[in-house]
């Protein structure tokens, strides 16, 4: 489950395969006082026809009025408007062979364009359109192909490729501007913001994000002088070379050598000084790129500074631990960070946690001047009340994911957010 004040993603254990044998759960949920829920049930196949010895039911507030839901996912009526801002979702299951259970997204009522976790943008035949994605969809089973420069394939989950490309945070959902364009021949496979992306074929149509903005490289031709860290690697080849593993070899975009440590410990770091306060908003990382030496970091926090005195720990959108970002899972490939809340900062600093033989690596930041259009901050919280009635949808097409197995832990801020017992 991943739940926050505006949205979130709920499923049975297991999901989308089957769900155990003699399972009670019992979860709250709540949005802001004021508003209302919004719930859909995105998927449902419970092995009871009769809702007896096993069902979902949704209990309103706090009162005993309840829905209750069995059998399989053609039966169900997909939306459900509550006009109380909290609800009770009792999941219990006897002795079965098959199901996968359940698959609940909600909102409040800020959100009446929710879609599932389940939306394809071929469910939609408009060319433009916005919807709202609810937090929690980034691990659920299900594919996507392409990349935030090229575009995605139209067969592709909508909020799982938002996660992808950097335009909302999982743990916080939001929404999405979108595109439809004529298919590409290919679409590539990249890792970006812990989501791998598969390569893809021809499709009649690929779909484009339209709201990113301040993107563009902040170290692309910045000069070795702005690159400095803790250590550097020499190494020394057969012939009697010695090469220099220095920090200005993690400019991006340059051929031989990165930048390595000399020392393997997670207090190296490679430090980026931009020369002057800039919003940064995202980090592509590569590792050695050089076959022979098989080198990379599998995950980094980062500190920055805005005034070159004072460094803090980035720590995301959500709570007030360090954030760790996945990097690379070889030498070569790029991987994409975003950072949602993005930083403002003069310099930064990436220390690495994990790291496979030598801690080694070429960065790029992107980002922007401040003079550009100011960041509007969608974990912010509304401060009017606004009650609509839900949006509905050309196409509500729940489809069933193949097996895959998932870690949907409880997050800690669920407990601390909706004193839940489970």
């Amino acid at each position: 489950m991943v739940i926050n004040e505006e949205s979130g993603t709920l499923t049975s254990k297991n999901y989308p395969g089957t769900y155990p044998n003699y399972t009670l759960c019992l979860i709250k949920i709540k949005v802001p006082a004021g508003k209302s829920l919004y719930l859909k049930l995105a998927d449902l196949d419970i092995e009871s026809q009769d809702c007896e010895s096993a069902y979902l039911k949704i209990y309103k507030g706090t009162s005993d009025e309840e829905t209750s839901y069995c059998g399989n996912q053609n039966n169900v009526g997909k939306d459900l408007y509550l006009d109380s801002n909290e609800a009770i979702i009792r999941f219990e299951s006897r002795i079965h062979i098959s199901g996968r259970g359940f698959l609940i997204n909600f909102a409040s009522s800020d959100h009446p364009d929710l879609i599932t976790c389940l939306a394809r943008s071929n469910h939609y035949i408009e060319t433009e359109f916005s919807r709202y994605c609810p937090a929690g969809c980034r691990d659920l089973a299900g594919d996507i192909s392409g990349d935030i420069e090229e575009g995605y394939r139209d067969t592709s989950l909508l909020c799982k490729a938002a996660v992808h490309a950097g335009v909302i945070a999982d743990e916080l959902g939001g929404q999405i501007h979108v595109t439809h364009q004529k298919g590409a021949s290919r679409y590539r496979g990249v890792l970006a913001n812990g989501i791998f992306s598969k390569a893809g074929s021809l499709s009649d149509r690929r779909f484009v994000f339209n709201s990113l903005d301040c993107s563009t490289s902040l170290t692309a031709g910045n000069g070795e002088e702005k690159f400095s860290a803790t250590s550097s690697w020499e190494w020394r080849s057969e012939n009697g070379e010695t090469m220099v593993w220095s920090p200005g070899k993690a400019q991006p975009n340059t051929q031989g050598l990165s930048w390595a440590s000399s020392h393997q410990s997670d207090r190296e770091w490679l430090e980026i000084d931009l020369g002057d306060r800039r919003k940064i908003t995202g980090i592509v990382t590569t590792g050695s790129t050089l076959p022979n030496f098989n080198f990379y970091v599998k995950s980094y926090i980062i500190n920055f500074t805005r005034d070159g005195l004072k460094w803090r720990t980035y720590k995301g959108a959500m709570n007030n631990e360090e954030k760790v970002l996945e990097g690379n899972s070889d030498y070569q490939d790029q991987t994409r960070n975003n950072l949602i809340p993005p930083v403002v900062a003069r310099a930064l600093r990436i220390i690495p946690r994990t790291w496979n033989q030598r801690i080694a690596m070429k960065v790029e930041l992107m980002g922007c001047a401040l003079t550009q259009s100011m960041y509007k901050p969608m974990w912010k919280k509304a401060n009017e009340k606004r009650a609509k009635t839900p949006v509905k949808e050309e196409e509500n097409i729940t489809e069933p994911v193949p097996s895959e197995e998932n870690d949907f832990g409880m997050h800690l801020f669920l407990k601390e957010m909706f004193k839940i017992k489970i």
